[in-house]
């Protein structure tokens, strides 16, 4: 296996049990994993040695919630200065006409943002199947990220509640559940892997309460933990989702998913903003993916992230789709997170550090991995580079404050994925960047330009 060697680095961010800290220090890496991190090392003739003199390095960032395919969709003028279900009532018109082909390239868009921005691990929550395209699109998504090189957590999304059931997506785009309970199993047959390093799992991820049947979430629950497989779906992301289910079921959204089964270390949610102290303590144990773009562009409210650390509950940072931030930046998520955080708590807030373990370690935690997010022996080597060393980190005298609050990019100096450099110099070196924009533009305006003749 290949050896190569992270040659003086100037700082190391482990996020180990113990915090440390490590300056002035080399990391080995034999294969996928990271064999050692010391000072002066000396490695055999063969090793690959690449200076990282002035570099800092931190585990790569883990995104917990995402919806590649809407990386086609952004920036549609219709759903512009609009709060989540017109939002969602509007871009469904779109979203039903995607195909394959759609899915492929909107996941390389996403998939190339991610890794240009520091992320090494992600997973997408896709349930949007179109009655009259193949229902092998997170196929389609696998394969992307396999051809480009990210750690990815498939979900096998779904909707079963359609407009004539009183739901919100236009009935092309639900399925019947036996339909989709059979898909999600073919998914888990075929992909999940739950061996150490492994580069592709599977999840089962129900859309939503306002999009699903409470059976279809008990029986996706049921299959899931069948197959050790874990679960997630969004929830009390806004007031109206609140409302949905109070009027639907007479429960809010949180008691619902109690009542359900759907709490535990093997559960994580999408937003988790509107609920109380009481419902936090029912979530203890669970996990929670944080997306504060999203939340602020379509003023859906504030995470109250402080109060669910507290609480016990599992706490990461994700991008959200990109059709609600416009975008699939790891790193400005990170900032973002950070600033939101303060606007809620003050100087109670979380520091830059505590806001990094959150993206990294904390993603690892809320995703079920014991295997990345820490930089230590034995830990996957999923590492990022930054190169803090320009003009907007002048005057900067604590690099983690500088990562998260300052510079004029966020692209990094270089991003390694189970061993294999897939980003450098803050370029993609696994597959040809422009090639995909080109290929994912023309597909986006061809799914665009068909909704507004029909419009």
């Amino acid at each position: 296996m290949m050896s190569l060697l992270l040659k003086n680095l100037s700082e190391v961010v482990t996020f180990n049990s113990k915090d440390e800290i490590f300056k002035e220090v080399d990391i080995l890496i034999d294969g996928k994993e990271i064999k050692s991190i010391g000072k002066n090392m000396t490695v055999e003739e063969d090793t690959e040695v690449i200076d990282c003199t002035n570099l800092l390095a931190l585990p790569g960032f883990v995104n917990t919630h995402h919806h590649l395919y809407q990386t086609l969709f952004r920036g549609i003028q219709e759903v512009q200065e609009m709060p989540l279900f017109p939002w969602l009532k509007g871009l469904y018109e779109f979203w039903k006409h995607i195909t394959p082909e759609a899915v492929y390239y909107g996941a390389l868009v996403g998939f190339s943002e991610l890794l240009r921005t520091g992320s090494t691990t992600s997973m997408d929550h896709h349930y949007l199947f179109p009655s009259n395209q193949p229902s092998t699109l997170i196929d389609e998504q696998i394969k992307a990220a396999s051809e480009i090189g990210i750690r990815f957590h498939a979900t096998r999304g779904s909707m079963s509640r359609g407009k004539s059931d009183g739901g919100l997506p236009p009935d092309s785009v639900v399925q019947k559940p036996d339909v989709i309970l059979e898909d999600s199993e073919r998914l888990i047959n075929k992909y999940h892997d739950s061996s150490k390093f492994a580069m592709q799992r599977i999840a089962l991820a129900p859309c939503s309460p306002f999009s699903v049947t409470k059976d279809l979430m008990i029986e996706s629950r049921e299959l899931a933990r069948k197959k050790g497989v874990m679960l997630h779906t969004h929830l009390a992301e806004t007031k109206d989702e609140e409302q949905f289910c109070m009027d639907i079921y007479g429960r809010r959204p949180v008691e619902l998913m109690v009542d359900l089964g759907w709490t535990g270390p093997d559960v994580w949610f999408a937003h988790v903003i509107h609920l109380n102290l009481e419902e936090m303590k029912m979530l203890k144990g669970s996990g929670v993916a944080h997306c504060p773009s999203s939340n602020m562009k379509l003023s859906s409210g504030i995470c109250q992230t402080n109060d669910l650390i507290k609480a016990g509950i599992k706490l990461s940072i994700a991008v959200d789709g990109s059709a609600s931030n416009d975008g699939s930046n790891m790193w400005e998520e990170v900032r973002r997170a950070y600033l939101l955080n303060h606007l809620k708590y003050g100087c109670d807030g979380l520091n830059a550090y505590e806001i990094l373990r959150l993206a990294t370690r904390g993603g690892a935690e809320v995703l079920g991995r014991d295997d990345i997010g820490i930089l230590k022996e034995g830990m996957a080597a999923d590492i990022v580079l930054f190169d803090l060393n320009d003009i907007a980190y002048a005057g900067c005298h604590d690099p983690l404050v500088g990562l998260v609050t300052c510079g004029n990019t966020s692209l990094v100096k270089m991003t390694m994925v189970n061993g294999k450099v897939v980003v450098k110099d803050g370029k993609l070196i696994t597959m040809d960047t422009e090639k995909i924009r080109l290929e994912s533009h023309k597909v986006a305006d061809e799914l665009v330009k068909l909704q507004r003749s029909l419009a």
